[in-house]
């Protein structure tokens, strides 16, 4: 693999800041950030892929829709952003959003009938016969990534990217963006093979990015990293510590069945949770 093995690289590998180590055979994608070119190729091939959409591709070409920030819903469960460089303003930089699918997933930790589960092969996987729409997995999640089917009146579900887990645990396959990214600047592989490549491309280019791969220890380490050449906060990613959100959230959550705090209240918490959620939405 390109990349893997570089000598000299300053990134040393470190256990997961749970103390497990993080999954080496489970799959994930690494977005080089510096390549992307905003052609929306993804958002479109998701969209086929999940069949969220029937607009053909060239509807897809549209880029006045970088003029705001976007974040995923229910209809699209990847965005591509852009971010202009002042110090650049010929070249912003496009970034790719989805689920991270986090090692450590505070949704699934959230959910309390096991409707999003963590799998093998590093896709975050939801089951909507299991689901009770309670939605506490949309507070949960730091990336805010879990939308809804508001408009579905009888079966609304929690959506979002999916990891296109059967392609990948029935073929191996990379997920459908990755397949239709022209400029190659999404690569699909086990994690460890991605650490090592993502290394190899900061030690070989330490002008070109910068020393951080973010994804490999934020909240635990995700499936999806990220090669940036700028502060990731410049870039619409969130920072974050190395704990997972569970090992503050699953203390709490015994805590409140150990010592008698009835069920209902907990469901009332969350329906104001939801409500102010839902409220901010429709300001939106």
């Amino acid at each position: 693999m390109a990349g893997a093995g570089v000598a000299g690289v300053s990134l040393a590998p470190r256990a997961a800041a749970n103390g497990e180590s993080p999954d080496p055979e489970g799959f994930g994608v690494l977005v080089d950030t510096t390549e992307c070119i905003g052609c929306r190729k993804c958002e479109w091939s998701c969209a086929q892929a999940n069949k969220l959409s029937d607009k053909p591709l060239e509807a897809f070409e549209d880029t006045s829709v970088f003029e705001s920030p976007r974040r995923m819903t229910a209809g699209a469960y990847t965005v591509v952003n852009r971010h202009a460089d002042p110090e650049n303003p010929e070249k912003p930089t496009f970034v790719k959003a989805q689920c991270m699918h986090c090692l450590r997933p505070a949704c699934a930790s959230a959910c309390l009938v096991g409707a999003l589960r963590r799998q093998d092969n590093g896709a975050v996987s939801y089951d909507p016969w299991k689901c009770m729409g309670c939605r506490y997995c949309m507070v949960a999640c730091p990336f805010q990534v879990p939308a809804y089917e508001y408009n579905n009146a009888l079966t609304p579900v929690v959506s979002k990217c999916s990891f296109c887990f059967e392609r990948v645990r029935d073929g191996g396959g990379p997920p459908a963006c990755v397949d239709m990214c022209p400029p190659m600047c999404l690569t699909f592989a086990k994690r460890g093979e991605l650490l090592e490549l993502a290394r190899g491309k900061i030690a070989t280019n330490p002008g070109r990015y910068l020393n951080h791969i973010y994804g490999e220890h934020e909240l635990g380490g995700t499936s999806w990293m990220y090669l940036t050449s700028r502060p990731v906060t410049e870039l619409g990613l969130l920072e974050f510590g190395e704990k997972p959100i569970p090992e503050y959230t699953e203390p709490l959550q015994h805590g409140i069945f150990k010592y008698g705090l009835p069920p209902m209240l907990l469901f009332g918490l969350l329906a104001t949770a939801m409500k102010t959620f839902d409220s901010k939405e429709e300001e939106e």
